[in-house]
C-alpha cells in the first residue's frame, strides 16, 4: 500500500521544485505588479511613496499617454518578425536538407551569437551602420543613398537590431522542424509529378508550420517588449514602450504607470499570441 502511494506521489514531488521556483520568480512578482499598478502617491510623500488606493484608471491613464509607443512596439515587433522569418526559413532549409556533414557546424555558427552579449551585439550593430561602418558608404557609393542620409537612429536600426538578435530564435525551431520531416515525403512528391514549388507549397511549408508558428512567437513575444536595440540604435522618436517602462521605473520613479504599462503590454501580447495560434494553430497540421 505504501509503494502504491509512493508511486502516486512522486510525480508531484518531482514538480515540487520547478512549482516553487515559478512561484517565487514569476507568481509573486506579478502579484506585487499588480498591486503596485492600482498605487497612487502619498499627499504629502517623499518621491516614490505610494499608498494603495486601487485606482484602476492608471492603467486608462497609461495606455492612452503611451499608445503611440504601443503601435510602434508592436510594428517594430512585427517587422523584424517577418524579416526575421524570410531569412531563417531558407537558412533552416538549408541546415536541414542540404549541409551533410557541415549540418552541425552550421547550427553552431547560428547560436554562435549567444556566446555574446546582447548589449554589445546591439552597440555592434551602431557601428556596421554608422557612418564609420561599411554599409552607409557602400549605399551611397551605388547611388542609393544621399550624402545627408544615415541609418543610425532610425526606425530601420532599430528593425535591424531587432531582427538579428532575435534571428536565432527563429532558425532553431525553424530547423528542429524542418529536420523531423520525411524525406520520403517530398520524394513520393516528385512521384506525383510535383516540380519543386508545389512540393514546397504542399508539403515542406504545410510540416513545417509547427516551426514557423514557435519561431515567430518566440520572436514577436520578446521583440514587442524590447528596449534595448531602441535605446541604442534609436532616437526619442522611436522609443518603444520598453523605453517608456524602464523610463518609468528608473528615472521617474513613476511605478504604478510602470506597473499599468507592464500589465497592459503583457495582456495585448497574450491576446494576440492567442489569436494567432488560434488562426495558425498546429493542431491539424501535424
Amino acid at each position: 500500500m505504501s509503494t502504491t502511494l509512493s508511486k502516486v506521489k512522486m510525480p508531484y514531488l518531482l514538480l515540487l521544485p520547478g512549482f516553487l521556483f515559478l512561484f517565487t520568480f514569476f507568481i509573486l512578482p506579478i502579484v506585487n505588479l499588480a498591486q503596485t499598478s492600482t498605487q497612487t502617491p502619498i499627499a504629502g510623500g517623499d518621491t516614490g511613496q505610494y499608498e494603495q488606493t486601487l485606482r484602476f484608471a492608471n492603467y486608462l491613464n497609461a495606455f492612452t499617454e503611451n499608445k503611440e509607443q504601443f503601435a510602434r512596439s508592436f510594428i517594430f515587433a512585427l517587422c523584424a518578425t517577418i524579416l526575421a522569418l524570410a531569412i531563417a526559413y531558407p537558412l533552416a532549409y538549408a541546415i536541414a536538407f542540404k549541409a551533410g556533414r557541415l549540418k552541425n557546424f552550421l547550427l553552431v555558427l547560428v547560436v554562435a551569437p549567444f556566446f555574446v552579449s546582447f548589449l554589445l551585439r546591439t552597440v555592434a550593430w551602431k557601428q556596421i551602420l554608422g557612418e564609420e561602418g561599411f554599409v552607409v558608404p557602400g549605399l551611397r557609393t551605388l547611388g542609393i543613398i544621399s550624402e545627408s542620409t544615415t541609418l543610425t537612429s532610425t526606425s530601420f536600426a532599430v528593425v535591424m537590431g531587432m531582427t538579428y538578435n532575435f534571428l536565432p530564435f527563429m532558425t532553431l525551431p525553424l530547423y528542429a522542424s524542418l529536420e523531423r520531416i520525411d524525406p520520403r515525403t517530398m520524394e513520393a512528391s516528385g512521384d506525383l509529378y510535383a516540380n519543386g514549388l508545389t512540393t514546397f507549397r504542399k508539403v515542406t511549408l504545410p510540416l513545417s508550420m509547427p516551426g514557423v508558428v514557435a519561431g515567430t512567437l518566440l520572436t514577436f513575444i520578446p521583440a514587442a517588449g524590447d528596449y534595448v536595440n531602441a535605446a541604442i540604435l534609436g532616437s526619442p522618436n522611436t522609443k518603444m514602450i520598453g523605453n517608456v517602462i524602464e523610463s518609468r521605473y528608473f528615472k521617474i520613479v513613476d511605478y504604478p504607470t510602470a506597473a499599468a504599462l507592464s500589465f497592459t503590454l503583457m495582456a495585448a501580447i497574450l491576446i494576440l499570441v492567442t489569436v494567432y495560434i488560434r488562426k495558425a494553430g498546429t493542431e491539424e497540421l501535424v
